[in-house]
C-alpha cells in the first residue's frame, strides 16, 4: 500500500520557546550531544566524541564563512534594517527589508561614501539593491555590517557574535547563515580525531538565507528548494571516496556530498545544488551525520527524518524536548546513524 503524501503538519512538534539557545556556550565543546543510532539514544558531551572515530573515518566540515550581510539603514529618524541576502550580480543584491513598507523605488541611503539604492519591490516583501560602492563588497559588510543572527534568536547581534557565529575553520567568506553543526568543533578536538586515525577535510558550501524558510505548502513535495554555490577540491574528493566512513558535519556538508555524487563516487566541482532530501532518498556518501535540532515544518527536519528515520527521529527530538536540550543555531546538537 502506498504512503500518503507527507503532510507539513507532519512535521510538527511542541516546543517551549525558552529552549531556543540565544546565546552560544562559553565553551564550543562543552554542548551536549545526542548519538542516535536507530532507536537507541545516548546522551554524551560533544568533546567525547572523539571515543566514536576510528580509523579511516573521514570527517567533512564546511569552511564557509559568514558575512556581516546585515545593515541598518535610517530614514525619517527612524532605523530600517536591510538584510542582503543573496548575490544577483556584482553589485545588485536581493534583501530581506524590515519594515519593507517604508521603502520606495529609486530610494539612496548613504553609509560614508557608499550607496544603496532601492531598485525593486518584489511581490514576497523583498527588495532588490543597487550598491555604488568605494569598497569591496567585502569591505564594506566588514565595515558596515553586522552578522545576521537566525530570526527565532531575538536578541540584536553582538560584537561577539562576530566570533562565536563563526565556525573556528571559517575560511571562504559567502554565507548569510553559518554551517552550525560546525561551531561545537574546537582545535583540541579536530587534533584528538586526527590522533584517532581519521582524516578531517573541508568543502564549501554557501549557505543561504532559505535554510529559515519554512515550508509553506501543506503537501511537502510541492516545496521548492534555493540554490547553494558549493566547492569541492579534487584532493579531498579523493580522501572521501576512499574513506572507510564519511561523517558529515551538517546538512550542508550533506547535501553538498550527496548533489556531487556520480556512481557511488564524489566529484570534484564548482557547482550549485537546490537538492531536496526526504524520506525515500537514497544516500549513497555519507554514513554519519553531526547535526544540531532543525525548527518544527522545515526542510532540514525532513532531511534527518530521511537520514535516520522518521520513527527513530521523532524519538530522539521527544528526548531533547523533554530532556531540556538547547535548541538551534547555538544550541546542542546530535549525532545520527544511517539506517
Amino acid at each position: 500500500m502506498k504512503n500518503d503524501p507527507l503532510k507539513v503538519s507532519d512535521l510538527d512538534f511542541p516546543l517551549d520557546t525558552k529552549q531556543i539557545a540565544l546565546n552560544p556556550l562559553e565553551k564550543r565543546d562543552e554542548s551536549r550531544l545526542l548519538v542516535i543510532k536507530g532507536q537507541n539514544l545516548k546522551e554524551i558531551v560533544f568533546k567525547d566524541i572523539v571515543d566514536l572515530f576510528h580509523p579511516g573515518d573521514v570527517l567533512v566540515l564546511n569552511n564557509s564563512k559568514v558575512i556581516k550581510s546585515r545593515i541598518i539603514v535610517s530614514l525619517e529618524g527612524k532605523n530600517i534594517e536591510l538584510f542582503l541576502h543573496k548575490q544577483i550580480e556584482e553589485n545588485r543584491w536581493q534583501a530581506f527589508a524590515k519594515p519593507a513598507k517604508k521603502l520606495s523605488i529609486g530610494q539612496v541611503f548613504s553609509l560614508g561614501d557608499n550607496k544603496i539604492r532601492v531598485a525593486e519591490k518584489l511581490e514576497s516583501g523583498e527588495v532588490i539593491l543597487e550598491l555604488n560602492l568605494v569598497l569591496s563588497s567585502l569591505e564594506f559588510f566588514d565595515q558596515f555590517g553586522k552578522i545576521p543572527l537566525p530570526p527565532y534568536i531575538k536578541r540584536p547581534s553582538e560584537k561577539s557574535d562576530e566570533e562565536q557565529y563563526q565556525t573556528i575553520f571559517a575560511a571562504n567568506s559567502g554565507s548569510v547563515a553559518a554551517p552550525t553543526a560546525g561551531l561545537h568543533f574546537t582545535q583540541e578536538v579536530l587534533d584528538k580525531i586526527k590522533a584517532k586515525g581519521a582524516q578531517v577535510v573541508y568543502i564549501t558550501l554557501h549557505v543561504g538565507a532559505g535554510t529559515f524558510l519554512p515550508i509553506k505548502s501543506e503537501n511537502v513535495d510541492d516545496h521548492e528548494m534555493h540554490y547553494e554555490n558549493y566547492e569541492i577540491s579534487q584532493e579531498t574528493a579523493q580522501i572521501i571516496n576512499d574513506a572507510k566512513r564519511v561523517v558529515a558535519v551538517g546538512t550542508t556538508t550533506l547535501r553538498t556530498l550527496e548533489s556531487s555524487c556520480e556512481d557511488g563516487k564524489v566529484i570534484a566541482q564548482k557547482s550549485s545544488t537546490n537538492l531536496f532530501i526526504k524520506p525515500g532518498f537514497k544516500f549513497h556518501v555519507v554514513d554519519l551525520l553531526i547535526t544540531n535540532f532543525h525548527l518544527p515544518k522545515s526542510t532540514l527536519l525532513l532531511l534527518v527524518w530521511a537520514f535516520g528515520g522518521r520513527n527513530n527521529m521523532e524519538k530522539a527530538y521527544d528526548y531533547a524536548v523533554k530532556n531540556n536540550f538547547r535548541l538551534f543555531s547555538y544550541g546542542d546538537t546530535s549525532l545520527i546513524y544511517h539506517v
